[in-house]
């Protein structure tokens, strides 16, 4: 997609809080809709088109929960391409609707790569060999496609740049949701935390478990901080993991990703890892469109080394 093509769904489907998606089947519409709930639209997808205007005009109310409302519309339903062109004609006159109506597209060759590799039946003509029901599909289509606002070609984008495309939609950054930035310590003893997007292991670190005094303490006391601050492996060691989640973070901030857990492991999970987790947290607080907190799964249990 062309850069000034990009910047016209933007301001399209920005403006507008009534949003159909339609068009190809395989050309990414289940992804588009997901990326606009992502931003906050009720989403509902293969709505019957009779019932557009009923949830349009529910839409409209001022006791509606939510006035932004995406709708996938397609050939799964049969009237869909007799009904479709009339009902939306009758969407655009409805006052202070603002509806927006946009058509995703592939080429014939990422269509049926994409349902070679799904291996699902194309539901437009489930009895035809794909590469029929492609092509009848588009011709079938025209018209509908003569009424979108925009058009959208997914031909060369994975999944995960199509669902930038639509997250790129919303203007009001406010509304987008936000990164939740997990730091969890955690110990090597009690095995990996399954829900753990990235892993350090900080086992090499001086262990203040054979620091006299120290053993019966956490990574959250004065004594425990003191001890690791002073060991120029953990300068270090903190130093470049904070470059290193500062380059990162933002990359999955951009991808759209709603949740990131960062575990940091030690033995028992009682003395280095929560010293860690716990700096990781203040060091990541104050960062755009990220929610941060902070997890210790292993802090109670019984001390080890």
């Amino acid at each position: 997609m062309s850069a000034a093509k990009a910047r016209r769904l933007r301001s399209r489907a920005a403006s507008a809080n009534f949003v159909v998606l339609t068009g190809q089947s395989g050309a990414g519409k289940s992804q588009a809709i997901r990326a606009l709930e992502d931003l906050g639209y009720y989403c509902v997808d293969n709505l019957p088109v009779a019932l557009l205007p009923v949830l349009a005009n529910l839409s409209q109310r001022e006791d509606a929960d939510n006035p932004k409302v995406a709708v996938v519309v397609d050939v799964r339903e049969k009237r869909f391409l007799t009904e479709f062109p009339r009902v939306y004609r009758a969407l655009r006159k409805i006052t202070g609707l603002n509806p927006a109506l946009i058509f995703l597209e592939a080429s014939e060759a990422a269509l049926l790569r994409r349902f070679s590799e799904t291996r699902r039946p194309h539901p437009f003509a489930p009895g035809l060999p794909v590469a029929d029901a492609v092509r009848d599909e588009r011709v079938k289509l025209a018209k509908i496609r003569a009424l979108a606002d925009e058009t959208v070609d997914t031909s060369d984008l994975t999944v995960h740049e199509l669902r930038q495309v639509f997250l790129a939609v919303s203007r009001d950054r406010k509304k987008r949701a936000r990164l939740v930035l997990t730091f969890e310590s955690f110990g090597f003893k009690h095995g990996l935390p399954l829900d753990a997007d990235l892993v350090f292991d900080a086992r090499f670190l001086p262990n203040p478990h054979f620091v006299p005094g120290l053993r019966p303490k956490t990574g959250r006391d004065a004594g425990v901080k003191a001890y690791l601050r002073r060991q120029p492996a953990t300068r270090q060691f903190v130093k470049k993991l904070i470059a290193f989640l500062r380059f990162l973070v933002p990359q999955y901030v951009t991808e759209g990703k709603s949740y990131l857990t960062v575990a940091v492991g030690c033995t028992g999970g009682r003395h280095r890892s929560v010293y860690l987790a716990e700096l990781l947290r203040r060091e990541f607080a104050g960062l755009a469109a990220v929610t941060t907190r902070v997890r210790h799964r292993d802090i109670g249990k019984e001390s080890g080394a």
